[in-house]
This record gives C-alpha cells, sequence and structure tokens, in this order.
C-alpha cells in the first residue's frame, strides 16, 4: 500500500456567540482538523484502490484526537460531527471516497459510542477550493437542531496531486436553533436515527 505522506495539517475552532439573538453565556464549538496529504493515484487512473483506506486509518484517529482536544479533551461533549475531502485537480472524486472509512470510523471510535452515520462530502477542485461539511448529531440523525455545516479549506490546497482530508466537531445545536423536531433529551431509538 502506499504511504500516507502529510504535506500540512491544521486545527480550526470557531466559537459562536450568537447569530443575530441573544448571546450565549458559553460560546457554540465547531472545530476541524485538515490534513493534506499526497494522492498517491493523482493523474492515473488505478483499479484497486481501497487498500489505503487501511492506510489511512491512524490519521484519521490523530486527526480526531486532535480535534476533542481542540475542543476541552472531553469527548462527551461533542455532540455533532461530520467529515469531508476534496481531491486536487489530477484527482478524481473516488480517491476524495476513500476518507468515507477511515474519517468516519476514526470519530467514532474516538468518542466510543456514537451511534449515528457520519455525514460526508466530496468533490474535486483546484486549489484553495472550499468544502461545506455537513454536521449531524452524533447520536441521531433525526435531531434537527444539530443540523449544521462548516465551510473549510486551506488557501494553498490541494495541490493538483493532493487530497485535503477533513473531520469536524460541535459541541452543540446551532446557537438559536428553533425550528423544532427531534430535540436532543428525545432521542430514544438508540439505532443512530431517532
Amino acid at each position: 500500500m502506499p504511504d500516507v505522506i502529510i504535506r500540512k495539517q491544521s486545527i480550526v475552532v470557531e466559537e459562536i456567540f450568537h447569530e443575530g439573538g441573544p448571546a450565549r453565556a458559553e460560546p457554540l464549538k465547531r472545530a476541524a482538523a485538515l490534513a493534506v496529504i499526497k494522492n498517491p493515484y493523482a493523474g492515473r487512473y488505478e483499479d484497486n484502490i481501497t487498500g489505503f483506506m487501511e492506510d489511512l486509518k491512524p490519521l484519521g484517529l490523530s486527526m480526531a484526537q486532535r480535534l476533542i482536544n481542540a475542543l476541552g479533551g472531553d469527548a462527551r461533549a461533542v455532540e455533532g460531527y461530520g467529515k469531508g475531502a476534496i481531491a486536487g485537480a489530477a484527482g478524481e472524486i473516488e480517491h476524495a471516497a476513500l476518507w468515507h472509512v477511515p474519517g468516519g470510523y476514526a470519530m467514532r471510535e474516538a468518542l466510543g459510542d456514537a451511534l449515528a452515520i457520519v455525514p460526508s462530502t466530496k468533490k474535486v477542485g483546484g486549489t484553495g477550493a472550499r468544502l461545506d461539511v455537513p454536521i449531524t448529531h452524533v447520536d441521531a440523525s433525526y435531531v434537527r437542531s444539530h443540523f449544521d455545516a462548516m465551510e473549510v479549506g486551506m488557501n494553498d490546497s490541494p495541490r493538483a496531486d493532493e487530497l485535503l482530508l477533513v473531520l469536524v466537531m460541535t459541541t452543540g445545536a446551532r446557537v438559536h436553533a428553533r425550528v423544532g423536531g427531534l430535540a436532543q433529551e428525545d432521542i430514544s431509538q438508540r439505532d443512530g436515527l431517532r
């Protein structure tokens, strides 16, 4: 399998006190971990690429732990998550899709008991491309107050032969969530959905 060659990493933390309504005493925190790696398949078609997902697992676990640390170090404080990837212009969308398993399972493992599927997005983009990473509740995908997104990117990434890999975690619902639906305190099924 190819080596995972990291060019750079970044952690971004947002603290959101309000969105025009009353300010919160304790802000919502949204954090993203980004890693820019060499795309071992850039510039050519390779039929069998699935083995690279196994190679990406240690990076996923490291990024997930760094995110938990950036949010205060307590995995129980994390209520929302999402993931995404951008393949540089010499790559293909399937190369970005390689992040599904190592990114998602890394966060679920680091958080311990997260049940919901980790929402995801991917695309092929040029240098400086941005990505809106979807976010849902870690235990129940239908908790409407936690439907969110975080825009991420790096000005010099991904280069044509790179992948930009992203994990996102949050400490709660949108600051002024008030559109109804399943509430966090009403999660009952323990099936990852409701």
